[in-house]
């Protein structure tokens, strides 16, 4: 099914394909897959970028009207085709799990959410759309998945962009991950407290509170210290310490600290965010809650603010996330397959140029040095003016110099 509108500036054409629930076994039935393209109105014959959001478990951005930021520049030589991936969006969204299937029923479900199943997902949509190569724009998550698209089918590429999103493609245990990304966002709250420096008193007092005191957000769930902690979230994006200050300097238990505090986590807008949040980064082998193992003890008693770090109390903590409780238990002992095809992309051969964050507080930097090493043509972009969130913040510019980087214009 297919549908085309005109607004200011772009043409949208919304579709709907049907993609197997488990590629490879039709007997599992199938699900709904949503993209929207947007076209400048003279670019309806451009080629196709295809963005992969970040996440995992997010959909796609929404376009405005008229075109901003990096779709503004994309639109000057492309089609966008925005993907809901598998569960978020409009395509088959995973919220309340499946009624009266067992924990382990659920489980196994969510076990078709990951990069791999996107990926493919993303090649019956091109060859339903007759489409012989296409380009990839990759955000953080969409740049882990464009990683398993190299390693799977990397025929039906034309050019990959990524933008903070080298994920380790080399065997490195999950663990060696979570504690590279905890170093980092211990570096972020210095940053930000040098910044304000009068806020961690202001935090200690709040963290106090939190555990003397029942205060409830809008939900009705228990505001805790631990998931106060987890504002620590916005210190990676390019407004984040100011939203954090903003927050903490609001007076204790008002309407309006309430509200920003829980508005500021999305953990149950989406649930697969934080249900499928360490597979993202299992390249084989179960994750085991690793996030939370290697957490350290000023992170759960201290005034340590977290990230991207899930932890098992989540599921109870959260009301959006409990009904995911038993199957998040299940998938952190999932032994999961392999994502990427190291020896595969040590051949590559198609144009490929990503930003690396200096800075970045979600995928550390050392280790996505070393990915981009590990990619045969791959040229990187290692820089320290914007952190994780540049191409939110001035996607104008970071697209139009990756797209110059892979034609061999910079």
């Amino acid at each position: 099914m297919s549908l085309a509108f005109r607004v200011p500036g772009a043409v949208l054409t919304e579709r709907e394909h049907t993609v197997p629930l488990v590629h490879g076994d039709p007997s599992r039935g199938t699900i709904t897959v949503f993209t929207r393209e947007v076209a400048a109105p003279d670019g309806l014959d451009r080629p196709y970028l295809v963005f992969l959001q970040g996440g995992p478990g997010h959909e796609a951005a929404r376009p405005t009207s008229p075109l901003s930021g990096w779709m503004a520049r994309a639109a000057q030589e492309y089609r966008i085709l925005l993907l809901d991936q598998r569960g978020t969006g409009r395509s088959a969204p995973v919220g309340p799990l499946i009624p009266g299937a067992t924990p382990a029923e659920q489980a196994e479900y969510l076990t078709h959410f990951r990069a791999d199943s996107i990926v493919r997902d993303c090649e019956l949509i091109r060859h339903e759309l007759g489409i012989e190569r296409w380009s990839l724009l990759g955000q953080s998550f969409g740049g882990f998945t464009s990683l398993t698209y190299l390693s799977i089918a990397p025929e039906g590429l034309r050019e990959s962009l990524i933008t903070g999103g080298l994920a380790p493609i080399t065997h490195r245990p999950v663990d060696d991950v979570y504690a590279a990304t905890w170093i980092r966002v211990r570096e972020a709250n210095e940053r930000y407290h040098a910044r304000y420096p009068g806020d961690r008193d202001r935090l200690r007092s709040i963290l106090r509170r939190l555990d003397a005191e029942d205060v409830r957000v809008p939900s009705g769930d228990r505001l805790t210290a631990r998931r106060f902690r987890q504002l620590g979230m916005l210190l990676g994006n390019h407004a984040g310490f100011e939203r954090l200050h903003h927050i903490l300097e609001l007076p204790f238990g008002s309407p309006a600290f309430l509200h920003d505090a829980h508005d500021a986590l999305n953990w149950e807008r989406n649930p697969l965010y934080a249900t499928l949040h360490e597979s993202s980064y299992a390249d084989g082998g179960p994750t085991r809650w690793s996030a939370a193992r290697l957490a350290p003890e000023d992170a759960t008693s201290g005034d340590l603010l977290g990230a991207e770090h899930v932890f098992p109390w989540m599921w109870e903590e959260y009301a959006g996330l409990r009904e995911h409780r038993e199957a998040a238990e299940i998938l952190a002992e999932h032994p999961w397959p392999r994502l990427y095809d190291a020896d595969r992309l040590a051949r590559n051969e198609v144009p490929v140029a990503a930003t690396i964050y200096h800075d970045d507080v979600y995928v550390d930097r050392v280790f996505a040095e070393e990915t981009a090493g590990g990619i045969r043509g791959l040229r990187p972009w290692i820089t320290n003016e914007y952190p994780h969130s540049g191409l939110r913040a001035d996607g104008e510019r970071l697209l139009g110099r990756l797209i110059d980087m892979v034609r061999g214009r910079a």
